[in-house]
């Protein structure tokens, strides 16, 4: 191993040894509120309430985790999450690209005006009220179509999307068009395929944001046909603090009688974020590729 004999100067071993500091702590603020709340959902629940509870369980219990799991529903709320993530990703990014590439196209006389059109919704909009009726009119309730069809195209998104397709070459789009594919196939064929960094990356964006979503389920999905986890655990943890709170309830609490709606709380909040966080290791690449190579122009 070939060195270059040059000695870090003092001043260089300080600055590393800080930045090496600085790094464990921030990890560690980053990852204390999920092992806190891993610690309180693997304990006890009546001894949960005593508080104390840091890194470790004090009295191990998997209940909140059993009680959780041996409901039917929290299956199916599931797969409409994963359905709603996976339908609802693949629609928003595909549309979203199509009219980032359409405001991109140089020879196109409205592109200018559509980008204003789209800019203009990300500052105004019509309200609650206004937007719940125009779903009634629409027959989107207590549908799934309600999920991703209002998603299907997002300013913000757009105009990352558009900023990393300006910095492609123009030689790739006239060499197509001039061997006769029309903009659907060059949009297909040519950007999808050189754009997948953005791609990717708005991909995570959009699937967070539909993982996450649970006011549109409650606003829009009233008989409770089409709910999702969140949803779904929403309810049952309201559902157990609302017994809680009952004396006289006793034949219905006592099937809550090992957890509490802390530890409750902390195993659902465990069970709706590691299966979205487990896309994050596989998308990082393309994830800081995307947005830095769609930030930055030469």
């Amino acid at each position: 191993m070939e060195t270059t004999g040059i000695k870090p100067s003092i001043g260089s071993r300080i600055f590393d040894a800080i930045n090496i500091v600085f790094m464990i702590v921030f990890m560690f603020v980053m990852l204390y509120p999920f092992i806190n709340l891993l610690a309180i959902s693997l304990n006890d629940g009546v001894d949960a309430a005593r508080g104390g509870i840091y890194f470790f369980p004090r009295v191990f219990s998997l209940d909140s985790y059993t009680f959780l799991l041996k409901n039917d529903r929290l299956f199916s709320g599931l797969w409409v999450s994963i359905l709603r993530v996976v339908v609802g990703t693949v629609t928003c990014v595909f549309m979203t690209g199509l009219l980032a590439y359409v405001v991109t196209i140089r020879n196109f006389s409205g592109r200018k005006f559509l980008r204003i059109l789209f800019l203009i919704t990300m500052y105004f909009g019509g309200g609650l009220i206004p937007t719940y009726l125009l779903m009634v009119q629409l027959g989107l309730t207590n549908t799934f179509n309600v999920y991703w069809i209002p998603g299907l195209l997002n300013a913000y998104y757009m105009l990352l999307m558009a900023s990393y397709m300006q910095g492609l070459p123009d030689s790739l789009f006239e060499s197509a068009r001039i061997d006769g594919a029309s903009e659907l196939r060059i949009y297909v064929s040519v950007v999808i395929p050189i754009s997948m960094p953005v791609f990717a990356a708005i991909a995570v964006f959009s699937s967070v944001g539909h993982w996450n979503s649970w006011f549109d389920v409650i606003l829009y999905n009233s008989n409770g046909k089409w709910d999702t986890l969140q949803t779904y655990l929403r309810k049952l943890l309201l559902e157990v603090e609302a017994l809680q709170q009952i004396q006289d309830a006793q034949a219905a609490y006592s099937k809550y009688r090992n957890i509490s709606s802390n530890t409750l709380r902390a195993a659902v909040t465990m069970v709706v974020t590691l299966p979205i966080a487990c896309v994050y290791p596989f998308m990082q690449k393309y994830f800081v590729g995307g947005i830095t190579l769609g930030a930055v122009k030469g």
